[in-house]
């Protein structure tokens, strides 16, 4: 409890004076027969899964695209100056979203382990409060269990929040991946990855 609460301060002093979101703890106890390890590949093409989830991360960072595409660039009005607006004005949540063709999860009794495309590992524990770091983007993370479903949320500090759901499904044999991107106006988008079990 005294960890949570520190948290809480930490975050109403990153986030400033006004009143901010915060994430409630999830169980970290695992469900009895439930286990996401193993070796696992995306069903869909990746590509269009990309597109998919750059537009919704747009439709839900709380930046319109007239702010962004109506507004003159002073550097240069090129591409990169817009995508730099829509950055400083947006939520940022999404830098912490690790996406890839093949997953290795390696679950252990107090968290996991994603191999990302065997280049990028992801370690989430559970029952986990904390605030994450990517650069300068700070949020606020939360790992559990809802039911048979692993959840990861995570809170920026302008109210953007993502929500990665992990479920086992036909008996073990595929997992699902669900990604909901939630803005702070309560817009969503939502992305569901499949992979098949492959070892």
């Amino acid at each position: 409890m005294r960890a949570f609460s520190a948290i809480l301060i930490a975050t109403s002093i990153l986030w400033g004076c006004s009143t901010p979101e915060f994430l409630p703890s999830r169980d970290g106890a695992v469900p009895i027969g439930v286990d996401l390890s193993g070796n696992w590949q995306l069903r869909t093409n990746s590509s269009s899964d990309q597109v998919r989830v750059r537009d919704a991360i747009r439709q839900t960072d709380g930046v319109k695209d007239d702010d962004v595409f109506t507004q003159p660039d002073r550097q240069s009005g090129s591409r990169t100056g817009r995508a730099n607006r829509r950055k400083l004005k947006g939520g940022l949540v999404h830098v912490f979203l690790e996406l890839g063709e093949s997953l290795k999860v390696t679950q252990t009794d107090n968290g996991i382990f994603i191999s990302f495309d065997r280049s990028i590992v992801e370690e989430l524990r559970f029952g986990e409060n904390r605030l994450i770091s990517v650069g300068e983007a700070e949020a606020q993370r939360v790992t559990g269990w809802e039911g048979d479903a692993m959840v990861v949320d995570t809170l920026d500090r302008n109210g953007m929040k993502m929500t990665e759901t992990f479920r086992l499904l036909e008996g073990g044999r595929v997992m699902e991946r669900k990604i909901l991107f939630r803005s702070k106006k309560d817009e969503e988008a939502t992305i569901v990855r499949v992979f098949d079990r492959v070892d």
